[in-house]
């Protein structure tokens, strides 16, 4: 077995015994909620603040990373707008639902402990300066589309509602507070005190493996529940078109190669939970969103490693 499958098996692996936890009622459903707050609120931004405050990032081009990633991410979600409200025939709410579940990458619970796994501490750097921008872009784009379709009665967008819903929002993110700490720390030129940099290791190292479980035990909570054909269909525009746009625009840029591994590979991750909590804010598209991130995860297991393979072929 290649390292990379066998990576592949293992991260997919614990992700199958959070979801086994959960569906043999072995963990109780507050416990699984309990793993996921510490995974999202304790472990994920303490990672990112070693990452912040330790790493190098020489070499890595972050403004046409980010170029390449949010165009495809443009694309796919407008992709995924029209195929729901043209070929399935919902309304324009669900067609933003639609359009987040082709576009939204599980980039923390699933992304930070698979590119951890693949490609080492330089390719969590890499990862890191996605994180960075993903949350406050996605939210934003999320916000601004709740306040255009999500409001009963037609009421106008005012702009400084969004800004003011968009800054309360980033600004109290667990993985936003993460990262601001360690590039202000890592402003300073200080080294972290012993028993501090102990207590980081310690908890960000539990990060990888409890954010799988987490993972896994959410995904027995949703389940599948009809919207089967539509939920496939953005589930491959997920798997596949987003990370064939991220591909061939790092190829067309020229990212250093393992900028672009990471790069596409996390574009070729599944849909993560954030679709789902976007379709209850809008009260839409519940169904389909849940059922497209469950669809999306499992087949994940095989299309992740075709990108692996891919990548691997295409940057070395």
């Amino acid at each position: 077995m290649s390292p990379l499958v066998e990576t592949v098996l293992f991260v997919f692996s614990l992700v199958a015994f959070g979801y086994l936890a959960g569906f043999t009622g072995y963990l109780k459903p507050a416990s699984g909620e309990g793993i996921a707050e510490f995974a999202v609120n304790v472990a994920m931004p303490l990672l990112l603040f070693q990452t912040m405050v330790k790493s190098d990032f020489h070499g890595v081009a972050p403004w046409s990373l980010w170029g390449a990633y949010f165009a495809a991410v443009a694309i796919t979600w407008a992709a995924g707008h029209l195929l729901t409200t043209r070929v399935f025939g919902r309304d324009a709410r669900a067609g933003i639902v639609g359009g987040v579940s082709s576009a939204y990458s599980n980039i923390v619970l699933l992304g930070a402990p698979f590119i951890l796994g693949v490609f080492g501490q330089d390719g969590f750097e890499v990862l890191s300066l996605l994180v960075s921008v993903h949350l406050p872009i996605m939210m934003m784009a999320s916000i601004i589309l709740f306040e255009m379709f999500g409001r009963s009665g037609g009421e106008p967008v005012h702009p400084l509602r969004v800004i003011r819903s968009f800054l309360k929002r980033l600004f109290v993110n667990p993985l936003i507070i993460g990262i601001l700490a360690g590039l202000a720390w890592r402003l300073t030129g200080a080294p972290l005190p012993d028993l501090v940099e102990r207590l980081v290791d310690a908890l960000a190292g539990t990060a990888g493996p409890v954010a799988l479980f987490a993972m896994g035990f959410s995904l027995r909570r949703f389940g599948i529940s009809g919207n089967v054909r539509p939920a496939l269909a953005l589930s491959a525009l997920k798997l596949f078109l987003m990370p064939a746009m991220v591909l061939a625009l790092v190829w067309l840029l020229g990212l250093p190669p393992l900028t672009a591994k990471v790069a596409v590979v996390v574009a070729a991750l599944p849909s993560g939970i954030n679709s789902y909590l976007i379709a209850v804010q809008f009260n839409t598209g519940q169904a389909l969103a849940s059922n497209q991130m469950t669809i999306a995860t499992a087949s994940a297991v095989l299309t992740t490693s075709f990108w692996l393979t891919v990548v691997v072929h295409v940057f070395g």
